[in-house]
C-alpha cells in the first residue's frame, strides 16, 4: 500500500487495527513505561504488539502527539518496506524476503521541492524552545528528557559531499540546545570530526518525525557514499521529496519536525546516561557535543516518533534483527561464501550480539570462513559478541535448536576462536572504560566436523514423512476448542 508520509502510514495501520490511541499519560516517566510494558506483555504472550499514539498529553494542547511501537510488529514492518508479505513464511522467510528486496535495491536520487506541510510553522531566533513539545522522559534513571530517539541525524559529508542519516540519541539540554550523541565510527561521527579537525562547525539537522522506512533504514549499514535517502527511494519506488535547509543540509518535506543548526568544535555539555539497546546504561554521563539549534519546523499537531530502547525485547531488536540479519546474509554471499542458507539476528542479543549462520557444508574450513565473514562484514563488525555457525538441518531462528547444536557440536577445545580488538563503542556493558572502543568476537563452530559429515550419530527424532503421518492421522490432538492448531 502507498503512503506519503507518516500521517498517511498511520491511517493505514488504524485501518489494520494496530494502532491504539492513548490520552491523558504524563511525559514524566509514563509514556516510556506504558510504551515498553505494551510491548514485552504482547510479546511475551505472542499477541501482536500495537503502535501507541499518544494524544492530550499532560502539560500540553491536545494534538501534539508522541508515536511508540511503530514497527513492532511484522505487518507493519512490511508496510514500511513494501515487503509481500503473503509469500514470507516463518521468520526465515520474512529475513529472505526482506534479504531479496534490499539485495535489489536500486537507489533512487531525492527529488528537491520548495514546500511541504513541514513549513506550516517556522520558529527562528528567540522563539526556538524545544520544551513546547511533548518530549518524554523515557527511563527512570536516565539523566533527561530524549526528544530524538526515533530521530535521524542529518550531515553531510564536507570533502566528498554525500548526506547521511543516522539514528543517534538526541538529548533536550533546554531550550535551545540538545546533545549530538555518535559512536565513534559511525558516518555521522566521521563527518563530525572531519568538519572539528578543519576547525569548522558541523551543520546538523534532526527530523524527529518521519516516515517510518526512514526510521528503519536511517539505523542500518548502509554502504558508506549512499545516503539513506536515495536508499530508501529506491525501496519505495519513488523520490524522497526533501527541502533545502536553513544550513543546507536537507529535510523530508512531510516531516513532522524538524530541528536545524550546528555543532561547534569544543561546545559541549554533560549528556547521559540513557537506558540503550544492549538493555543497560552503558555509557554513563560523559561530556559531548552539542547542537546549537537555530530553527525548528513542525506541522499543525506534530507527532514525535519515538524509538526508545531497553533490555531487548523491544521495538528496536524486532525491526534490527529483520534487517540487519537479511543484510548480513547479503553480504556473505557477495563475500562469495557459498551455501549460506540464511541468518539470524537474534533479539535477546539486541541484534547485534549473537548472530547465527546456517551452511550447508561444501569442503574443510567453510565455516570458519563463514563465521569469520559474519564477525567483520560491514552489517556485523560493530559492537558484535558471538557468532555461531549450524548446519542446515537445524533451525538458526530457534534458540533451543541453535543451543542443542553448540552443546553437541561444537567441542570447545577445537571449536571456538576469539577475535580480538575487534570494532565496539562506548554502549558496552562488559568492556572497561579504559578499553572501550575495542572488543573480542567468539567464532562458535557449531556444525557437524567436516572429516565426520556422513558418520555423525544421526539425530533422534521422527522424519519429516512420519510427522507429517501424525500430524494428518492424529490432528484433533494438536488443535485447540475452535479447531485451530495449538502453537
Amino acid at each position: 500500500m502507498d503512503y506519503k508520509d507518516l500521517r498517511d502510514w498511520l491511517q493505514i495501520v488504524s485501518d489494520l487495527g494496530e494502532l491504539k490511541t492513548v490520552k491523558g499519560a504524563d511525559w514524566n516517566l509514563e509514556i516510556g513505561p506504558i510504551q515498553e510494558v505494551n510491548h514485552k506483555e504482547n510479546f511475551r504472550k505472542g499477541r501482536v504488539v500495537p503502535a501507541l499514539l499518544f494524544d492530550e498529553i499532560k502539560g500540553y494542547p491536545p494534538g501534539y502527539r508522541v508515536l511508540t511501537n511503530s514497527l513492532s510488529s511484522v505487518t507493519r514492518l512490511g508496510l514500511a518496506l513494501n515487503l509481500d508479505l503473503n509469500k514470507a513464511k516463518g521468520q526465515l522467510g520474512l529475513i529472505d524476503a526482506a534479504r531479496k528486496k534490499l539485495s535489489s535495491v536500486v537507489p533512487i536520487p531525492s527529488k528537491y521541492v520548495q514546500t511541504g506541510p513541514i513549513m506550516e510553522n517556522i520558529d527562528e531566533g528567540k522563539k526556538v524552545d524545544l520544551t513546547k513539545f511533548p518530549v518524554p522522559f523515557w527511563h527512570e534513571d536516565d539523566g533527561g528528557r530524549y526528544i530524538g530517539t526515533g530521530s535521524l541525524s542529518i550531515t553531510r559529508d564536507p570533502e566528498e559531499g554525500w548526506v547521511n542519516l543516522g539514528t543517534y540519541r538526541v538529548m533536550m539540554h533546554d531550550e535551545k540546545t540538545a546533545g549530538f550523541y555518535v559512536s565513534p565510527g559511525k558516518h555521522g561521527y566521521i563527518h563530525r570530526e572531519k568538519y572539528f579537525a578543519a576547525g569548522k562547525p558541523c551543520p546538523v539537522s534532526v527530523v524527529i518525525g518521519s516516515d517510518p522506512l526512514l526510521l528503519a533504514i536511517s539505523g542500518k549499514e548502509i554502504d558508506y557514499g549512499v545516503s539513506e535517502y536515495d536508499y530508501s527511494g529506491g525501496i519505495k519506488g519513488s523520490p524522497i521529496e526533501l527541502i533545502e535547509g536553513l544550513n543546507g543540509l536537507p529535510f523530508p518535506a512531510r516531516a513532522e519536525i524538524v530541528i536545524e543548526g550546528e555543532s561547534i568544535p569544543g561546545e559541549v555539555k554533560e549528556e547521559g546516561p540513557f537506558g540503550e539497546w544492549t538493555g543497560y546504561y552503558g555509557s554513563s554521563v560523559r561530556k559531548e557535543p552539542i547542537i546549537r539549534i537555530k530553527r525548528v519546523l513542525y506541522r499543525n499537531d506534530p507527532i514525535i516518533l519515538g524509538a526508545p530502547p531497553c533490555k531487548p525485547p523491544n521495538m528496536n531488536s524486532v525491526v534490527s534483527c529483520l534487517l540487519r540479519s537479511a543484510m548480513i546474509w547479503n553480504e556473505l554471499e557477495r563475500n562469495s561464501v557459498p551455501d549460506i542458507r540464511g541468518v539470524c539476528c537474534h533479539e535477546a542479543g539486541g541484534h547485534r550480539l549473537m548472530v547465527v549462520v546456517a551452511i550447508k557444508q561444501r569442503y574443510t574450513g567453510h565455516a570458519r570462513q563463514a563465521a569469520i565473514a559474519a564477525s567483520q562484514c560491514h552489517s556485523a563488525a560493530y559492537l558484535g559478541r558471538f557468532i555461531v555457525v549450524v548446519d542446515d538441518d537445524i533451525d538458526l531462528t530457534d534458540l533451543n535448536d541453535v543451543v542443542w547444536a553448540m552443546c553437541t557440536r561444537c567441542d570447545p577445545e577445537y571449536d571456538i576462536d576469539i577475535v580480538r580488538r575487534c570494532w565496539s563503542g562506548p554502549l558496552d556493558p562488559i568492556i572497561p572504560n579504559e578499553r572501550r572502543g575495542f572488543s573480542s568476537r567468539a567464532i562458535v563452530d557449531a556444525c557437524k566436523p567436516y572429516e565426520r559429515f556422513k558418520s555423525f550419530p544421526k539425530v533422534a527424532q521422527v522424519s519429516e514423512t512420519m510427522r507429517t503421518s501424525v500430524l494428518n492421522k492424529w490432528s484433533r490432538l494438536f488443535t485447540d476448542e475452535t479447531g485451530k492448531p495449538q502453537p
